[in-house]
């Protein structure tokens, strides 16, 4: 005879609960795991340099080396975003260590206001370890009025570090390339003003 059968009806309901217990606990782990996983990624790409994420950095290296690399720097405009965007210049020589200040033109040649905002990367992806920025416009909502320009700068250096990974050594052109997408706003709900009447 089966053992389970033996079972008394208040021994099987505990173990349906705790069956239950453990099921929801689950899905309760997989949830969070779903939302902690962009996150973690981000902070993991940002941390190792990772599908050629830039570093941050809050000061310049301290060393600049004779080495020079060649610096293009790509724009990019996605659908439904009515703006040119575009570098002020298409590359630069930088020595490795140099600290170089590059702006990126943006105008919004729609007659109304809108929201964009800026996601980048690094190619070749295995410098993404090496290229630090320290300041920089992407990843903070832009709100430009009609038919505004603005010059938007980013400070950036190419790590000394760079020199002491031997998979370097010919790299001598990096491409910095970022992309603007709208920023959707939720719809403004209009307030009756003060002292209105109201309806009966």
């Amino acid at each position: 005879m089966n053992a389970s059968s033996n079972r008394t009806p208040a021994q099987r309901r505990r173990r349906d609960l705790t069956v239950a217990a453990a099921c929801g606990a689950f899905a309760v782990g997989m949830v969070g795991m779903a939302y902690a996983a962009v996150p973690l990624y981000n902070w993991f790409c940002r941390t190792t340099g990772f599908a050629g994420t830039p570093q941050v950095a809050a000061s310049a290296p301290g060393n600049v080396l004779d080495r020079t690399i060649t610096v293009r720097f790509d724009a990019n405009v996605t659908g439904g975003l009515p703006w040119r965007f575009q570098p002020e210049r298409n590359s630069i020589d930088v020595k490795v260590g140099d600290v170089v200040t590059v702006n990126y033109i943006v105008v919004n040649e729609s007659a109304r206001e809108t929201v964009g905002q800026a996601s980048y990367n690094v190619s070749p992806t295995t410098v993404g370890a090496y290229f630090t920025k320290i300041n920089c416009f992407c990843f903070t909502e832009q709100r430009f009025k009609p038919g505004e320009t603005r010059e938007m700068p980013v400070v950036f250096f190419v790590d000394p570090a760079l020199a002491k990974d031997a998979e370097q050594d010919g790299l001598t052109t990096i491409t910095l390339s970022y992309t603007m997408y709208p920023v959707r706003e939720p719809p403004r709900v209009e307030r009756a003003p003060s002292g209105a009447p109201g309806r009966s």
